[in-house]
């Protein structure tokens, strides 16, 4: 069958669907089998919208989605009705992002409600992604990723699942601290990229990025004071002294001492030589433009 046959047999479940929820209404069926129809017309709900998925048509498979979830919450089947919220979810967003965040958001408020935090971050992460991607609200992408990191701190019961989880509560803090850095909200970055780079110094698995989190707060600092850049430096080194080593921490110390100098050129042919073997990413390209903004007689406004 093609797709526009597929989408008929959809229609047509839809409508049987529909008579079989009125159907179940009567006194008498209320007595006698009520919820046996409810149930048939969610499993009718559910084929109609993989059909709807086969043809393409997501909004209209979002749809049957979203009356399977409200029908299976009638039937007190929580754990359905969730899956189906976000079975709704995931056909529309390829078709209407906000009705994607509403039916992921409905599927969150079930899934804390059973006390599912873990699952309810992963879908916290998912609508901070259409915020990012699609509709293009940073602040919003920021609350929901904050609210990730908390659920999955929140739900530490093993040293391994503590592992997996910090991880995870740490990916999403770092999107914020990223974020938050390029709204020039640098405090709370730097509070962030200190916080996430002690917890993982100690951690063996983790400890290599440990330089990473602190060279970014200290990049944080340098925007806002040059001064403050090199007590965080101090700090950071005597905390975690394999930073001294890195070439972050190396290449902070000539971009310190270029700025004191309001050398531009030095400043310059430091990220120049730092970029040759480690390619700056859009972030850092970013921050250290704003820092070379700070220099007089800066240039062109390059890095290179």
């Amino acid at each position: 069958m093609d797709s526009t046959g597929k989408e008929r047999e959809a229609v047509q479940l839809m409508a049987e669907a529909e008579k079989r929820v009125k159907g179940s209404h009567s006194f008498l069926r209320g007595l006698f089998g009520g919820n046996t129809r409810v149930e048939e017309a969610c499993e009718m709900y559910t084929r109609a919208a993989n059909m709807f998925k086969i043809a393409k048509n997501w909004s209209a498979a979002g749809n049957a989605f979203c009356q399977a979830a409200k029908l299976h919450m009638q039937l007190q089947s929580k754990h359905d009705s969730a899956t189906s919220f976000v079975d709704a979810g995931n056909a529309y967003k390829k078709a209407d992002p906000q009705e994607a965040i509403n039916c992921l958001n409905a599927a969150i408020d079930i899934y804390t409600d059973m006390g599912r935090f873990t699952i309810a971050a992963k879908h916290h992460i998912t609508i901070a992604e259409i915020y990012e991607a699609e509709l293009v609200d940073i602040e919003k992408a920021i609350a929901h990723y904050e609210q990730a990191a908390d659920y999955y701190k929140g739900e530490e019961s093993n040293r391994q699942v503590v592992l997996v989880k910090d991880s995870s509560a740490n990916k999403c803090l770092l999107k914020v601290a990223a974020y938050a850095a390029q709204l020039e909200q640098y405090q709370k970055a730097i509070e962030i990229y200190e916080q996430v780079g002690t917890n993982t110094m100690d951690n063996p698995l983790l400890k290599y990025s440990a330089k990473e989190y602190f060279f970014k707060a200290a990049l944080c600092h340098f925007i806002v004071d040059e001064l403050n850049a090199k007590l965080a430096l101090e700090k950071y080194e005597e905390m975690f002294p394999a930073f001294t080593d890195s070439r972050e921490c190396k290449l902070l110390k000539k971009l310190l001492e270029a700025h004191e100098e309001q050398n531009c050129e030095a400043y310059t042919e430091a990220v120049k030589e730092f970029d040759s073997i480690s390619r700056l990413d859009q972030w850092l390209t970013t921050m250290l433009l704003r820092i070379k903004k700070s220099i007089q007689g800066e240039g062109d406004g390059d890095l290179k």
